[in-house]
């Protein structure tokens, strides 16, 4: 493993305290012990019966899992399925029609709860409207909204048409907007005028314009939502705004019912090279498995409880455990538009009070922040209708996680850290609330029905207290089935290191009692607030700006967002004159805001006079981790030019930082 998780790696070996469920908690729960022994060694037959289990299907399936085309799995194809009809038309046949499917909570403080019979028609409505606008079955539609409900609706009128969407997140730029509208070729953009973040209205049609503007042949419309009244630029015959077409359109409309592998949604991760990967995901598989996992893992009671994921729908979190997951298993969940701390600090135990939220997911950049700000600011309000806390995004250290039990769940609540990725589309590893013993800041166990290990560099498993390589080795339903438009990427991507086995980029260590702990990429993707961010990515930005000729970026641990960006860069003809050291750092940070989105912004931007670089030419990101991190810097001896380092220590003087 790489030398920066080794500290952390001891602490995290060292940890004795053991949470147990309590008596009362493990009497109710949806999972009962021995829910392991009971899969057996069939797991393609366990997912069978929780796919009958779970779902509504048109015409049933008959095979379980085609692993013959391996990497490519088949689950369920012969039968035939529709994803928005699962999430909201047969709740509204069974008779719970009535009961809410979104409380929706604007930042500005407007509201909205919307029932499912409320949230079926409407999903039926806007599909009329995209039918109209040409999407058939097949075709892909971009989706480009703040955390709205319309954003839902539109990702479910997808789904009901059998067109696959592609969510951007609503803080990407135009350019990385027009490249995932382009590798998609999307037939039409679902956006709004802008949304609020911050006490402010914030533009994102402009977005849109600048993106299409930059080439799209494939794009035929704009749905534009109204959502803050800003003025909007229009395109005629082009723009259509929601508002005008969709409470007019017809509540009938028939789902479209497709086969299993049918695609459901295209969602694009940063990637170790800097053109982003477009994950495919399919229909029945995923949905069995977010369905099973968003049960079992959050110990989920649809009649009684208040799930709130904090997860924008722009990332996967979103999709599995905000639209597909609550909707399919017909929770009652919150939505919220904005930040924490908007318009103050307590913003979201307000909402938890307010709604009575009984199941809080979140991640744990979200848990250190409120850390931070002080355990005062909870404990203005009633926290008492929590049950269980989950984490995701990143590995969660355990005094964060002991603080988001005591503080936040009362020294009562179960807390499940949660292990998965765009890729595996599901939960794969996690402590099952009325069964594990829970361990602060361990993923603990694979779930039923996933097979995980770590291994070392020959592939083979670790023993208890080794460390390696965290892999999955038998496939599960909702796994990605490649990626858009390049099946030789993903095979070389996901299933070369350990030929058969899909290794997911993370760096894992068994404990003595054999639980997983997650440490982190071992590769050159960087992990922000939860956020997956491309070195390569952030590296081109920089170098597209005219006064930077080279630039290698590493990801420095930070106690808030886990890792933070740190960019080294060496400038053209010695730099721009006239411009302070200050200038220059804050024009580069604001590019690369510009260029990729704000997440990807970088902490600290260092002006040196050369990278170190082995004789081939590979940059050593490791010795500028040692930098970012004020480390010792460990051995130099492989580069082309040792003094490089030495050359580099003398010219910075902690200059270019920036909270």
């Amino acid at each position: 493993m790489s030398e920066p998780n080794q500290p952390a790696l001891e602490n995290l070996l060292t940890e004795g305290r053991r949470f147990e469920p309590s008596p009362e908690f493990a009497a109710q729960a949806n999972v009962q012990a021995g829910a392991y022994d009971a899969v057996g060694e069939d797991l393609a037959a366990y997912w069978a019966g929780r796919s009958r289990e779970l779902l509504t299907w048109r015409t049933p399936f008959t095979q379980s899992l085609d692993w013959s085309d391996a990497p490519i799995a088949r689950w369920f194809a012969d039968g035939t399925i529709n994803a928005a009809y699962n999430a909201l038309d047969r709740h509204v046949e069974a008779g719970i029609g009535d009961r809410v499917a979104l409380h929706f909570e604007g930042e500005p403080g407007d509201s909205r709860s919307i029932t499912y019979a409320e949230l079926r028609d409407e999903v039926a409505r806007t599909a009329n409207v995209l039918a109209s606008l040409g999407v058939r079955t097949g075709d892909r539609v971009a989706i480009y909204l703040p955390l709205v409900p319309e954003a839902v609706v539109a990702m479910l009128a997808c789904a009901r048409l059998g067109a696959p969407h592609s969510v951007v997140f609503g803080g990407f730029s135009a350019e990385a907007l027009h490249s995932r509208i382009e590798d998609a070729e999307a037939k039409v953009v679902i956006t709004a005028d802008g949304g609020f973040r911050r006490g402010k209205p914030f533009a994102l049609k402009p977005a849109v314009d600048e993106a299409l503007a930059k080439g799209a042949p494939s794009v035929e419309h704009v749905l534009v939502v109204r959502r803050t009244g800003q003025e909007t630029a229009w395109t005629e015959g082009r723009d259509v705004w929601w508002h005008d077409v969709v409470p007019q359109a017809s509540t009938e409309h028939e789902p479209a019912w497709v086969e299993a592998e049918h695609p459901l949604f295209i969602l694009y991760t940063s990637g170790t090279t800097g053109k982003p990967k477009g994950i495919l995901h399919t229909t029945g598989g995923y949905l069995t498995q977010v369905a099973a996992t968003h049960r079992d893992v959050f110990d989920l009671k649809p009649a009684t409880d208040v799930y709130w994921c904090t997860a924008d729908i722009g990332w996967v979190t979103g999709h599995s455990y905000v639209v597909y997951g609550p909707l399919v298993n017909g929770a009652t969940q919150v939505i919220y538009e904005g930040t924490p701390d908007t318009p103050h600090r307590g913003r979201w135990w307000e909402i938890v009070a307010k709604y009575g939220v009984t199941i809080l997911y979140t991640a744990p950049t979200a848990i250190r922040t409120y850390m931070k700000w002080g355990e005062e600011i909870p404990a203005q309000h009633d926290l008492s209708s929590l049950r269980l806390l989950g984490s995701v995004g990143e590995p969660i250290n355990p005094e964060a996680w002991v603080w988001y039990r005591r503080v936040i769940g009362g020294d009562r609540t179960p807390v499940v850290d949660t292990w998965w990725q765009t890729e595996t589309g599901a939960i794969m590893i996690s402590p099952l609330p009325g069964v594990t013993a829970a361990k602060p800041g361990s993923a603990q166990t694979p779930l039923p029905g996933i097979s995980a290990n770590v291994v070392d560099d020959d592939g083979q498993p670790v023993p208890a207290g080794g460390g390696g390589y965290l892999v999955v080795n038998q496939p599960w339903p909702a796994m990605l089935r490649g990626i858009w438009g390049d099946p030789e990427r993903y095979a070389d991507t996901y299933w070369s290191r350990f030929p058969g086995v899909y290794f997911a980029g993370d760096g894992a260590k068994k404990d003595e009692d054999g639980d997983i702990w997650v440490l982190g990429r071992v590769d050159d993707v960087m992990n922000v607030s939860g956020h997956r961010l491309s070195t390569t990515e952030i590296e081109s930005a920089l170098v597209s700006h005219d006064w930077v000729a080279e630039a290698a970026v590493v990801g420095a641990s930070d106690d808030t967002t886990g890792q933070a960006v740190v960019a080294f860069v060496i400038l053209r003809g010695g730099g721009p004159e006239g411009v302070t050291e200050a200038e220059l750092v804050e024009t580069l940070r604001q590019h690369v805001a510009k260029e990729i989105g704000p997440i990807a912004k970088p902490r600290q931007v260092l002006v040196v006079p050369e990278l170190p670089k082995t004789r081939s030419g590979k940059i050593m990101r490791r010795l500028l981790r040692d930098i970012a991190e004020n480390r010792t810097i460990g051995d130099a001896t492989t580069l082309a030019d040792s003094s490089v380092m030495d050359l580099i220590k003398s010219e910075l003087s902690g200059g270019g930082s920036k909270d």
